[in-house]
């Protein structure tokens, strides 16, 4: 899972990031405000963990100008300011919870389940995109009624190019989703499966099914 830390303090964003890290999530820093709403925006999160007082935009600005573009992504708020009415603006703001700075490891990484589980949302196990059908029970894929025959590796890179249709990925950020965000291999293996899958597809009918987007990565056609 990944997560989007915004912290303009460096030693709580490096903290905060080992404690996450040390429970396998995958974590992006960003230390202002708008690079942080960009990468929140830009990107797919699991959960946002976010300083109310930032360089550029605060915390509150973030959260609101992020749910008025329709991201439902769920944020942590974490600020050293504990005042009853700073706490509610932060809720009003869009915020799912608040905690204060300091706070325990304990505290956050319980606060961080708790909202993971909070934003669960039960899971499509047969997304499709156009002609192209990926069963997760069965572990089966077919394209236009024709079965492909997939490894499970291309089975998962499959699956979630389809989950995600129409959405570039850059080849670090399949890395993280697909392989595991620990993956020390090279980029290169990335081109080798699409190309894998490409061949396959192909011989189902479906040519230019993933396209290279330049300068980003990937993407699956809608």
């Amino acid at each position: 899972m990944r997560i989007l830390l915004i912290e303009d303090n460096d030693a709580i964003a490096n903290a905060v990031r080992t404690m996450l890290e040390a429970r396998k999530f995958a974590v992006d820093v960003a230390a202002d405000g708008e690079t942080g709403l960009e990468y929140l925006l830009r990107e797919t999160y699991e959960l946002a963990v976010v300083d109310v007082v930032l360089p550029g935009r605060d915390g509150f600005s973030i959260v609101r100008s992020a749910r008025a573009e329709g991201t439902q992504t769920p944020v942590l708020m974490l600020t050293a300011r504990d005042a009853v009415e700073d706490r509610v603006r932060g809720l009003d703001s869009g915020a799912d919870d608040y905690l204060i700075k300091p706070f325990v490891e304990d505290e956050l990484i319980a606060r961080v389940n708790a909202l993971l589980r909070r934003g669960e949302r039960p899971i499509n196990d047969r997304p499709a995109a156009g002609k192209l059908l990926v069963d997760t029970g069965s572990r089966e894929a077919r394209y236009d009624g024709v079965p492909l025959e997939l490894g499970t590796t291309e089975f998962r890179l499959l699956e979630f190019l389809t989950r995600n249709a129409g959405i570039a990925f850059t080849r670090a950020q399949l890395l993280e989703r697909v392989w595991d965000y620990e993956f020390e291999g090279s980029s290169n293996i990335v081109d080798v499966y699409v190309s894998q899958l490409r061949r396959k597809l192909r011989a189902a009918g479906g040519a230019d099914v993933i396209e290279t987007v330049w300068g980003v990565g990937y993407k699956l056609t809608a």
